[in-house]
């Protein structure tokens, strides 16, 4: 397939390029730079939300992957409601040049303040500006592509990685290892959250928009809950940091819901019916 990636070159776009080329697919990566992107596909550096950017190859894609998106850990940033109109009109640019399908990264804090397993019928009540600008987007992309263009929407959950070019709390942790840190500041650690890692995020991503039997919202998780603590107790003896926690140097985040994962019914359709094509 032919796919055009937006934001190709941060965290999660690099390696879903990366995931995408060695499983035989070809490559439009866009963004402003190209330092990160897998140089085996068809680089284009601009700005996406300049208005005079042409992008005709939008139109000879089999797939849109939209996951361009500013300040994606600093949930309160004023640039999450500063760019909306522009992500909205970007899609709405991509769908006049003759986009077929629109597949767009969003987030478990569309959700808000929730308990339990999430599937796509949960109610979104979002709380900070990140979560509701990306539960607009969501609804606004699905209202744009309408019946005659396929819609997904991946709803990521918390992605263990060890890159240094992240913002989550693995690649910090990574990066004060790296820098000779002994201590880690950290909450309490309480809350249980979906965890998934980065290698098997970029795995579903890529097996969710190279088939269209099953759109629509497409959660992109593990399926299960697990402490925050013993996550990052884990990650750092797998990785075998010399740095340990300090608990309680922050307080927990008021709007983190205290046990919340992704139920990963439709996922798991999708890769074991990629798996029986193998």
């Amino acid at each position: 397939m032919r796919i055009l990636v937006t934001g190709a070159n941060g965290y999660l776009g690099c390696g879903i390029v990366t995931t995408l080329l060695d499983k035989g697919h070809e490559v439009i990566a866009v963004d402003r730079y190209d330092d990160n992107i897998d140089s085996r596909s068809n680089i284009i550096t601009t700005d996406i939300f300049s208005e005079t950017m042409e992008l005709e190859e939008a139109g000879n894609a089999d797939t849109i992957l939209h996951l361009a998106w500013r300040d994606g850990f600093v949930h309160y940033a004023d640039s999450h409601i500063d760019d909306l109109p522009k992500h909205y009109k970007l899609i709405k640019k991509f769908i006049g040049l003759g986009a077929r399908k629109i597949s767009v990264m969003g987030s478990m804090h569309e959700i808000g303040f929730f308990e339990g397993s999430i599937n796509e019928n949960t109610p979104c009540n979002p709380i900070t500006p990140y979560g509701i600008s990306k539960n607009a987007l969501r609804m606004l992309t699905k209202q744009l592509c309408g019946d005659e263009v396929t819609f997904q929407w991946l709803r990521g959950f918390y992605i263990v990685g060890n890159t240094l070019n992240g913002s989550s709390i693995f690649s910090k942790i990574a990066s004060a290892a790296n820098e000779g840190e002994k201590e880690f500041p950290f909450t309490q650690g309480l809350n249980q959250f979906d965890f998934i890692d980065y290698k098997d995020f970029c795995t579903q991503v890529v097996a969710a928009i190279t088939q269209d039997e099953i759109n629509g919202i497409i959660n992109i998780c593990s399926g299960r809950p697990e402490k925050l603590a013993d996550r990052v107790e884990r990650f750092i003896n797998d990785n075998g940091y010399d740095i340990r926690l300090k608990y309680g140097a922050f307080p927990d985040r008021p709007y983190d819901s205290k046990a919340v994962w992704g139920d990963d019914a439709k996922i798991r359709m999708i890769l074991k019916a990629e798996s029986m094509k193998l």
